[in-house]
């Protein structure tokens, strides 16, 4: 009986896992593998879009800011900026966000914070996903006629709404008990694939966002 109970003790919970806790991680492992094959399928694809938006900026409005102020209360400006590039990339995906959030909006584990983080992922990309392109023009113009003085309370409420999105995976740690055969191994090819997003968007997003602020004529 002693000996039982140790070997109990000391068993991973691997062994006592739920049979549909390890079938809900392993759909939502191939659903989050086939989405960052698909975003890094669109790369290329959303970039297009963004050299098009420049070139459509400068057409209707090149130097529309200049002479804008540097300063705190001018920042929601140069973060619709951002916004902008989000709602392009984002949208660029959005069929395969689309179809992430279809499978993994209807999955269930019976620990409910994994569902949370999960749902809460899920909406995060949908949210994203569907963001409208900010009319970058208009919107400076608008500050412009207040002598650069007031940013319009659209475009911080915008701001304001798109900073509070935090699409964030649900960690590993939590998914680690539930893993089952090629399960590890989809993990760490996802895991690359995300890490070769998050390498572009910090270079080359960086990149992009100083080009339409050079080409609206606004101070980083």
């Amino acid at each position: 009986m002693l000996l039982a109970v140790l070997v109990l003790a000391i068993a991973p919970a691997t062994a006592f896992a739920n049979p549909q806790d390890i079938a809900t991680t392993h759909a939502y492992i191939e659903a989050n593998y086939a989405l960052a094959r698909a975003n890094v399928a669109g790369i290329t694809p959303g970039q297009a879009q963004i050299e098009h938006l420049n070139s459509e900026l400068a057409q209707e409005c090149p130097g529309v800011g200049a002479g804008s102020p540097e300063t705190e209360a001018s920042q929601p400006i140069s973060h619709e900026v951002t916004v902008a590039l989000w709602s392009l990339a984002y949208g660029a995906d959005a069929a395969a966000i689309r179809t992430f959030t279809n499978t993994v909006g209807h999955l269930r584990w019976s620990n409910h914070a994994i569902t949370r983080d999960a749902q809460t992922y899920a909406r995060s990309l949908h949210e994203l996903a569907t963001l409208p392109l900010p009319s970058l023009c208009v919107d400076v113009r608008s500050w412009k006629a207040t002598g650069f003085q007031t940013v319009p309370a659209t475009i911080v409420a915008l701001v304001d709404r798109v900073e509070a999105i935090e699409p964030k995976t649900i960690p590993s740690r939590l998914l680690a008990p539930y893993e089952r055969g090629a399960d590890a191994g989809i993990v760490a090819r996802t895991t690359r694939l995300e890490t070769k997003l998050e390498e572009n968007e910090f270079l080359v997003g960086q990149l992009d966002w100083v080009k339409l602020l050079e080409t609206l004529g606004l101070n980083e």
